[in-house]
């Protein structure tokens, strides 16, 4: 019986780890729009609602410079256009604190998509992004590369999602960077930094910020 009930808590908890939800920045086909969703996938999901991420800071990057994109809230996602050009949509948002965490956890997720037809450079923020993840294709392969205010994050951990849908854990080197990945198509991963910082939040303390960067690109076509 012992040994049932272990089974099945560990499925539970493999269960979990695999469904882990996140604020992904979700483009379109045409580049001229996208929806954000907080979602275990790139699709909203219908039992979760966006509150907990609703203060969430949109800016599209064209031509190296920054703009505020506006967005419409709906109940599971929020739907935005953007401008004309935009290489990058990127933004931030403060979750809150974490209930079930060993110590009190402030949750920030920082969201990004790289448009159609840009490369390594355009689809960088650098210095004005907290946390961002940046696709690297080099060789026929491509690398996914976390940076904190433009400098390389080693030994973060995460998850890649393929296009086939199939997922890859992954550690950044001490570069920045994960493994290289040769399929082509849509890709979505996200990374996790974990700071030591305290502070308060909505009138709660917190001994630590947990950081989730995400990205959703197509890339190879």
């Amino acid at each position: 019986m012992n040994r049932l009930i272990l089974s099945v808590v560990a499925l539970a908890a493999c269960a979990a780890a695999t469904r882990a939800h996140m604020v992904y920045v979700v483009p379109a086909k045409d580049g001229g729009a996208v929806t954000v969703v907080f979602s275990d996938s790139l699709e909203p999901d219908e039992k979760v609602k966006m509150d907990k991420v609703g203060g969430l800071k949109l800016l599209a990057r064209v031509g190296g410079k920054d703009a505020p994109v506006e967005y419409t809230k709906g109940d599971h996602s929020f739907a935005a256009k953007l401008p004309k050009g935009a290489s990058v949509a990127y933004g931030t948002a403060v979750y809150g604190l974490l209930t079930k965490s060993e110590k009190p956890t402030l949750l920030v997720y920082h969201p990004k998509a790289v448009l159609a037809g840009s490369d390594a450079k355009s689809a960088t923020v650098g210095e004005a992004a907290a946390l961002e993840v940046v696709p690297v294709s080099e060789a026929g392969k491509t690398r996914f590369r976390l940076l904190a205010k433009g400098k390389p994050v080693a030994g973060a951990e995460g998850t890649v999602v393929l296009p086939d849908g199939t997922k890859e854990k992954v550690t950044t080197d001490k570069e920045g960077f994960t493994i290289g990945f040769e399929k082509t198509g849509r890709y979505a991963a996200y990374l996790k930094l974990t700071e030591s910082k305290a502070g308060e939040h909505d009138g709660k303390k917190y001994e630590e910020v947990r950081h989730y960067a995400t990205l959703v690109a197509d890339l190879g076509k």
